[in-house]
């Protein structure tokens, strides 16, 4: 007659207890060694290699209109700062930035539905939404100007232009993998039409969407650099992008680089403070986030 016990493995554990080990995953909170080891040291690290790099590289090139010194971009900094001008410069492009994107958001969403679930939309403008996406942003600043001129329009409408067709077609794309037991299981327990969308299909999209978040904002950004750069203009205020042009047309390479750090490091904080935990999020609340 088979034993009703629970079968024992050599360490005194049950295979059910190894199971639920196997299954479970601590979630307690990482210590402030371990935060700081996984997630801030490397980065600095990498900053420390291409301070290093570029500290070595400055005597040999010995020219400082193409590559200044860490201490002149550091007094261009410290001048802007000094002027109370360094958070205008930066506040004016992500103000910009993300007021131009939360309106590709409210079209571009829509719009990946509608060209998601209708065949004959998909047919007529799924191809000329994946062009678009190709498209260099900096195509759209010269139309743009000459149909709006010089004014904020201008600059919002090239970040829709640039924006819209990447989370429309995230969209798509999270759609597509929603499994059809997912739509089918919803529909029989009455989630149609708008509820069904609501529901079912937008949480199942979650991962494709988000991913089409970041691609947007990427092009969000690339596109308003362009559009301050070409199109500047002495009552749009200075940009990011304007202040890179106005160094570059003094040939000031201090400026040129203090112009591209910042730039860089506002695409790298925007994605660190929204959307990388956004997508931990989505990951979480799916299972699919592995601790290590």
């Amino acid at each position: 007659m088979a034993s009703t016990e629970t079968t024992t493995v050599k360490d005194g554990g049950s295979v059910e207890a190894g199971l639920d080990a196997l299954e479970f995953t601590a979630t307690g909170r990482p210590s402030l060694r371990q935060t700081f080891v996984s997630k801030i040291f490397p980065p600095l690290v990498a900053i420390a290699v291409v301070l290093v790099v570029w500290a070595i590289l400055t005597p040999i090139v010995d020219d400082p209109t193409k590559l200044p010194s860490l201490g002149s971009v550091g007094a261009e900094f410290k001048d802007a700062w000094l002027k109370g001008d360094l958070i205008g410069y930066v506040w004016t492009s992500v103000s910009r930035g993300l007021l131009g994107f939360f309106f590709a958001l409210l079209i571009g969403t829509p719009l990946g539905l509608l060209v998601a679930r209708v065949k004959f939309v998909r047919a007529a403008i799924g191809p000329i939404l994946s062009g678009l996406q190709s498209l260099p942003s900096v195509a759209w600043v010269p139309p743009a100007v000459i149909w709006l001129g010089l004014n904020n329009s201008m600059m919002y409408t090239v970040i829709l232009l640039g924006a819209v067709p990447s989370i429309a077609n995230g969209l798509v794309s999270g759609v597509d993998q929603v499994p059809p037991l997912f739509l089918r299981a919803g529909r029989t327990m009455g989630a149609t039409g708008l509820q069904g969308i609501w529901h079912v299909t937008l949480p199942a999209a979650l991962p494709g969407y988000v991913a089409g978040l970041k691609q947007g904002w990427a092009f969000s950004w690339r596109s308003l650099m362009a559009a301050e750069i070409i199109a500047s203009f002495p009552d749009l205020g200075v940009g990011l992008g304007q202040l890179l042009e106005n160094a570059r047309t003094n040939s000031d390479m201090a400026g040129v680089f203090e112009a591209i750090i910042l730039i860089l490091f506002v695409g790298i904080a925007i994605d660190l403070l929204i959307f990388s935990p956004l997508e931990r999020w989505v990951l979480r609340s799916r299972g699919l986030l592995v601790k290590s």
